[in-house]
This record gives structure tokens, C-alpha cells and sequence, in this order.
């Protein structure tokens, strides 16, 4: 089967392996343009780039898909039997979705109709959820809400972050793929049931500022959402500090406390006092411009006391 990738991040790089070692061929990869990164903006190709580059598999990198004549141009000339879509992060119309023989096949990192859009699993953890999963759906023209092919659900540990768990569900969504590749003549459709979707928007950087009035249960989450992008951040004696490591712990703010205020330094690392009288305790942490550390660690470098505040 001739195959055309869509996809940018690490995210979609077991996918796009998984389907190498099959007998399918991947004849073209769309792609998103090199974006500048670090302090010098240099240009830097995005992962899925890399490795089609790599591996020698024609790539193609459209600034905006949808008005991109030279993509749908490279896509007819190949003559796909179907179009694969991995967290590419564009929407793709229709004159492409319907091209192939087989239409397009989206792995989408939700069970839909739960947390349609950009950030699925962010959202999931935000939320709390103890339990996520994968879809695989056939595309349309709107924003994952095409016909469901497969699923599958996954546990979602209590501690992991949302790299650790987007790292293990675009393992398993890669398996689950290749399955529904191989069973693409018996594929059921199962049509969304729109009145159960809920949405999962694009993240800001900014969303990752703590608000320490919040509990001490919704800044863990938050922490673990946010990891490793956009992080989780406060400021400390006019010091923005990433926070990537954290838990609740079962006590209570000391009278008088503020939202912010620093209750206790342990080993274990520094105590917040937060919304509702909890507690949040910062295990590790990076100050601006330098590597991560233990937040005990970091205490006693940039000697930080109790009564000192987050703000």
C-alpha cells in the first residue's frame, strides 16, 4: 500500500517507524517548516523532518496546507492509497483527506468524542483523568470528529508527566495503527456522538503560570501537564523558576498563611502553602538560565527561607 505521512513532532515518530517496517512504502512526507529555536532563532527542522531526511523518503513542508497547490500536486503524482495523519498540526482539506483510495486515517491521542483538539493529553491530566486512550478515525473536515475506526484505552499512571504518557500512547496508538491498516477492508465505522465531545484547545506558554490560590491538588496536575512544555512557573525574588516535580502532601497551611508563601524547607524539598489550606511540595525545580535541580538543593544556593513567597 502507498502510503503518504503527515506529521511534525516526536510524537508522531512511532507511527511513522512502526509503518517503515512493514511492507507498506511511504512515498511522501508532509511536514511543518523549520522553525527558529533557542537565543540565536536559528532555523531547526522539526523531528519527523529530520528523520525523512535521514532515511532519504521525499519530504515536503507547506507553510499553509490548505492553499498549498504544489502539495495537493506532490500527493496526486504518488497516488496514495491512503493518507496517514499523526499530530501533524495543520487542518488538511478536503481536495487531500479524500484523495486516496482509502480516504485518511488520523491517530488522535483521546477516547473521542472526549477532548477534541490540540492538547488531549494535557487536558487529560489537568482534569485529573485517571483513565485516556487512542483513536484511530477516518478525517473529515472538521476537527476530529470523523467516523471511529478503533480504540483503546489506557491507564494513566498517578505520577506521569505529560511527556511520559504522550511518549507511551504514541507507542501504543503506532501498534494500534498498523492493526487497523491490516484489517482496512473490515473496518466497522462508528459515527461520534457530538453531544458527548468536550475539547482539549491549543496550550499558551502563558497557561503554565502557577496561581497558588488554587489547591494544592490542581498545581500538582498542572505541573504534570505542563511538563515538559509550556512548564509549570512561578517567580521567587524576581527569579522565574520552572516547577517539574511536585505532590500534595496531607497538611495543612499554618495560620495566617498566604497563598504563595513558603511554610517549610525539608530534604524532601520546599512547602507551599496554596488555596484551601493545602500544601504543595516543589521536588524539583530550574531557576532561569541554569540546569535542573533538587529543590532543597536550590534552597540552600540561593538561600531561600521560610516566609519567602511565590508569587
Amino acid at each position: 500500500m502507498k502510503i503518504v505521512f503527515f506529521g511534525s513532532p516526536v510524537l508522531a515518530l512511532p507511527s511513522l517507524k512502526k509503518l517503515l517496517e512493514t511492507d507498506h512504502s511511504i512515498d511522501l512526507i508532509i511536514t511543518q517548516p523549520d522553525r527558529p529555536s533557542g537565543r540565536g532563532k536559528k532555523l531547526m527542522p522539526c523531528p519527523v523532518k529530520k528523520t525523512a531526511s535521514d532515511l532519504n523518503i521525499p519530504y515536503y513542508q507547506p507553510i499553509k496546507i490548505r492553499k498549498d497547490e504544489i502539495a495537493l500536486d506532490k500527493i496526486k503524482e504518488i497516488e496514495p492509497d491512503l493518507n496517514v495523519v499523526v499530530a501533524y498540526g495543520q487542518i488538511i482539506p478536503s481536495s487531500i483527506i479524500y484523495l486516496p483510495r482509502y480516504n485518511s486515517f488520523n491517530v488522535h491521542f483521546s477516547l473521542l468524542p472526549k477532548y477534541r483538539g490540540a492538547s488531549p493529553v494535557q487536558k487529560a491530566l489537568l482534569d485529573g483523568e485517571a483513565k485516556t486512550g487512542i483513536t484511530i478515525l477516518e478525517l473529515n473536515e472538521k476537527m476530529d470528529e470523523g467516523d471511529i475506526l478503533v480504540q483503546e484505552e489506557v491507564n494513566i499512571f498517578p505520577d506521569e508527566n505529560a511527556a511520559e504518557l504522550e511518549a507511551r500512547l504514541a507507542e501504543k496508538g503506532a501498534d494500534l495503527l498498523i492493526k487497523a491498516i491490516a484489517q482496512i477492508d473490515k473496518l466497522k465505522h462508528r459515527k461520534q456522538d457530538h453531544s458527548q465531545a468536550t475539547y482539549a484547545p491549543k496550550i499558551r506558554k502563558e497557561d503554565g503560570k502557577i496561581d497558588w490560590t488554587k489547591n494544592s491538588l490542581s498545581i500538582e496536575r498542572r505541573v504534570r501537564a505542563f511538563t515538559p512544555w509550556p512548564s509549570a512557573y512561578a517567580f521567587l525574588k524576581d527569579i522565574r523558576i520552572k516547577i517539574h516535580k511536585g505532590r500534595k502532601i496531607a497538611k495543612k497551611t499554618p495560620p495566617g498563611s498566604s497563598a504563595g508563601k513558603i511554610s517549610g524547607i525539608k530534604k524532601e524539598g520546599i512547602e507551599v502553602c496554596c488555596g484551601e489550606g493545602s500544601i504543595y511540595l516543589i521536588e524539583s525545580l530550574q531557576p532561569e538560565n541554569r540546569k535542573r535541580m533538587d529543590a532543597y538543593a536550590f534552597s540552600l544556593g540561593a538561600e531561600i527561607k521560610p516566609g519567602d513567597i511565590f508569587a
